[in-house]
């Protein structure tokens, strides 16, 4: 059976039905899904029927899928594959640690998904398990109309920098008391600020609230650079939101979009998300670890929140 898609705005976003993803799929039903993702970069899969096992499943047919830096914190689940992106503790309580709740305000802020990584995320699929009755949307943003639209004059302008990302510098922004001292002592990952988007061939921009300054230029000339482009991209004409069921799920091309997490009542309301994300280009040879290394290699601090303090050191 074809998929049945139906767009969300003319250029940008898609719902997709048709097709039981709960199933292993040919080869011709996994290629159709893989060329609707590269048109439309963010898709809606309503009422999926997808568990855990599922939906780590499912997720292979996009690529290599990264794993939790587990440590010695407990897992609310068997998969490895799924990150916490809800506001649930290991024992599946509300969080109720404020330290915790602010580090996750970054989430609020436009980002693409591990952009502060050497190797970056390619798509995120973020199933919906439980909602909150109010609020906890999902904010995408189109960067690639967003280049296409820009006046050539910056399209010049941006055409060869590359910016320097850091998720302490996404959480600093957030409102988290780390210093620029702290985040300069900790690895960032360097990448162009404008690339072309391999699915679909068309150029797009990849900043976002991890991008933290320009290489070669002033910080606060780079920053506000940053900050026009953020803003330029998430303009009414490039952005819309997705509400979700339970079941529901959205898989977004981090390569080619930015997102945000909706407000809702984090400290009285439950919210369980989890999601898989998928490497960028081809499996690793041998196993490894990137987010546990990055983790380390920040120091002791950084690692117990990747162990714990952090339900999801890497939902951003």
């Amino acid at each position: 059976m074809p998929l049945t898609i139906k767009p969300i705005t003319p250029r940008f976003g898609a719902e997709i039905s048709g097709v039981d993803i709960t199933r292993p799929l040919d080869e011709q039903t996994q290629r159709e899904i893989l060329d609707a993702q590269h048109k439309w970069g963010i898709t809606v899969w309503r009422n999926t029927g997808l568990d855990d096992a599922s939906h780590v499943a499912f997720s292979r047919i996009f690529g290599h899928l990264e794993r939790v830096p587990r440590g010695n914190r407990k897992m609310r689940w068997e998969f490895e594959e799924l990150f916490d992106a809800g506001n649930l503790d290991a024992e599946g309580r509300i969080i109720d640690n404020e330290m915790v709740r602010l580090h996750k305000k970054g989430d609020r802020l436009w980002h693409t998904d591990s952009s502060f990584m050497d190797l970056r995320s390619a798509y995120s699929l973020l199933l919906c398990h439980e909602t909150p009755p109010v609020g906890g949307q999902t904010w995408f943003a189109d960067t690639r109309s967003a280049y296409d639209d820009l006046p050539q004059s910056m399209k010049d302008r941006i055409e060869h920098l590359e910016a320097d990302h850091s998720i302490w510098w996404s959480r600093k922004m957030a409102g988290y008391p780390f210093t620029e001292e702290e985040i300069d002592a900790r690895p960032m990952a360097r990448h162009p600020l404008v690339h072309v988007h391999q699915g679909s061939g068309r150029k797009a921009l990849y900043i976002a609230a991890h991008a933290r300054d320009i290489v070669g230029m002033p910080s606060e000339e780079g920053r506000a650079l940053l900050k026009e482009l953020i803003e330029f991209a998430t303009q009414p004409q490039y952005i819309f939101n997705v509400t979700y069921a339970v079941g529901d799920m959205v898989i977004w091309d981090n390569l080619c979009s930015m997102h945000r997490g909706g407000d809702y009542d984090e400290a009285n309301h439950r919210r369980d998300m989890r999601r898989t994300t998928v490497r960028e280009g081809p499996p690793p040879s041998e196993p490894d670890d990137p987010f546990g290394d990055l983790f380390r290699a920040s120091g002791p601090s950084a690692l117990s929140n990747a162990r714990g303090v952090m339900s999801d050191p890497v939902k951003a």
